[in-house]
C-alpha cells in the first residue's frame, strides 16, 4: 500500500509541474461557466404535461383536447387533486401542469370569465417560458373559437406560477450543465490522455514490471484526477451559490456523493478510451469529439431532449451526463432526496461498473 501512495504522489507532482494540465483543470471551469451563462431558447415538441381538470364538463374536455391536438404537448398524467401536483413534478417527466377549476364552462358563459392556472417547472427557465407561451396561445385560440361572432367577448384568464425558479434565472439552467460538462471532460479526457501518454512514450511497460499489479497502476494514475475533479465540483458549486444565488434545497451530502459517483463514471469512461488508443492526440480527439459534442447536444444541457427525434432521444439514454443533470436539478432546485434520484443513480452505477469492467479486461489483453 505504501508503494501505491508513493506512485499516486508522483502523479500529483507530474500534474502540478505541467502548466498546460493545470490550465485545463482549473482554467476551463471558470471560462466555461462564464461562456455558457447565456440562455438559448429553442422550439419544444412533445413536452409531457399533466392536467388537473376539476370541472370535467364539455368545455374543459375540449380545452384538454386542444392542448394535445398539436405537436407541442403530450398529456402524461391526469391528476386528481392539488396534492398530486408536487409529486408529479418530482418524478421529473412533467414539465407543466394545467389546472382547470370547477364549473369552468358555467363560469365562462354566465360570468363571462373563466380561470386556467399554468404551473411550469422552471428548473429550465427557457423551456418553462416557451411552454407557457405555447399554452397561452392555444388557450387564446380556444377562447376565440368559443366566442364566435359575439360582440361581447368571453375571456379565459390564465394565471402562471413558475415552480422551483420563480425569477426565471438562467443560471439555474447552466450551473448544473457546466458542472456536468467540466467533470466529464476533465475526468475522462485527462485520464485517457495520461494513460495514452505512458503508452506513447513506452513507459507503460516499465510500470508493468514494477511490483504494482496493472489494476493498481491504473488506479494510482486516476486517483489525482478524482481529487482534482472533486475540487472542480466544489469550485463550480461555490461559484453558483455565492456569485449567482443558485439554491441547494436538498442534502449537500447527497449532492457531493452524487458528484463523486459521476466522477467515477467519467474516470471509467476515460480509462475505457485509453485502452483503445495508443497516442495522446488520438485519446484527446476521441474524448473531445466523442464526449463534448454529444454531451452538449444530447444531455438536455442546452437542447430539450423531448423535442428531439425518437432515435436521438433513445441515444441520449446512454449519455451519463443526461442522468447527472437530472440528479443535480432535482437535488438543488426541488430538494429531492435519494428516494427520488435513486433510478438515475442506479444508471450511473451500472455505467461505472460496465466501463471499469471492460477497461480492465481490455487493458490486460493489450498490455500483458
Amino acid at each position: 500500500m505504501r508503494q501505491f501512495f508513493v506512485f499516486a504522489r508522483k502523479e500529483f507532482y507530474h500534474i502540478f509541474r505541467d502548466k498546460r494540465t493545470l490550465l485545463i483543470l482549473f482554467g476551463m471551469p471558470v471560462v466555461q461557466i462564464v461562456l455558457f451563462g447565456f440562455a438559448i431558447t429553442n422550439e419544444i415538441k412533445n413536452a409531457e404535461i399533466a392536467v388537473l381538470d376539476q370541472s370535467r364538463d364539455y368545455y374543459s374536455n375540449r380545452l384538454v383536447q386542444q392542448l394535445q391536438a398539436g405537436s407541442y404537448f403530450k398529456i402524461d398524467q391526469e391528476l386528481q387533486s392539488h396534492q398530486a401536483i408536487e409529486a408529479a413534478f418530482r418524478e421529473g417527466r412533467i414539465k407543466m401542469v394545467v389546472v382547470i377549476p370547477p364549473k369552468f364552462g358555467e363560469s365562462f358563459f354566465h360570468l363571462h370569465k373563466a380561470q386556467v392556472q399554468l404551473l411550469a417547472d422552471a428548473g429550465d427557465p427557457n423551456t418553462a417560458t416557451t411552454l407557457i407561451n405555447y399554452a397561452r396561445a392555444i388557450i387564446g385560440n380556444y377562447q376565440q373559437e368559443l366566442n364566435g361572432p359575439q360582440a361581447m367577448p368571453l375571456t379565459i384568464n390564465t394565471t402562471v406560477r413558475m415552480q422551483y425558479n420563480p425569477a426565471l434565472k438562467s443560471v439555474f439552467l447552466f450551473v448544473p450543465g457546466v458542472m456536468t460538462l467540466i467533470l466529464l471532460l476533465v475526468s475522462a479526457m485527462m485520464t485517457s490522455i495520461t494513460i495514452a501518454r505512458e503508452k506513447e512514450l513506452g513507459t507503460m511497460e516499465i510500470l508493468l514490471v514494477s511490483p504494482l499489479p496493472p489494476a493498481m497502476i491504473v488506479t494510482g494514475k486516476v486517483v489525482p484526477y478524482i481529487v482534482l475533479s472533486f475540487i472542480n465540483a466544489l469550485v463550480i458549486l461555490g461559484m453558483g451559490v455565492w456569485l449567482f444565488g443558485m439554491p441547494i434545497k436538498g442534502s449537500i451530502v447527497l449532492l457531493l456523493l452524487e458528484c463523486a459517483l459521476f466522477v467515477l463514471t467519467s474516470l471509467g469512461l476515460g480509462i475505457l478510451i485509453s485502452t483503445v488508443t495508443d497516442k495522446q492526440q488520438t485519446a484527446m480527439m476521441a474524448s473531445m469529439m466523442g464526449l463534448l459534442m454529444p454531451t452538449v447536444l444530447l444531455s438536455g444541457f442546452i437542447f430539450p431532449v423531448e423535442s428531439m427525434p425518437l432515435p436521438l432521444r433513445l441515444l441520449s439514454n446512454i449519455m451519463p451526463a443526461k442522468w447527472f443533470i437530472i440528479i443535480l436539478k432535482d437535488i438543488m432546485l426541488k430538494g429531492s432526496g435519494l428516494r427520488e434520484v435513486w433510478p438515475q443513480s442506479l444508471v450511473l452505477c451500472g455505467m461505472t461498473l460496465l466501463f471499469v469492467t471492460i477497461s480492465i479486461r481490455k487493458f490486460k489483453i493489450r498490455l500483458s
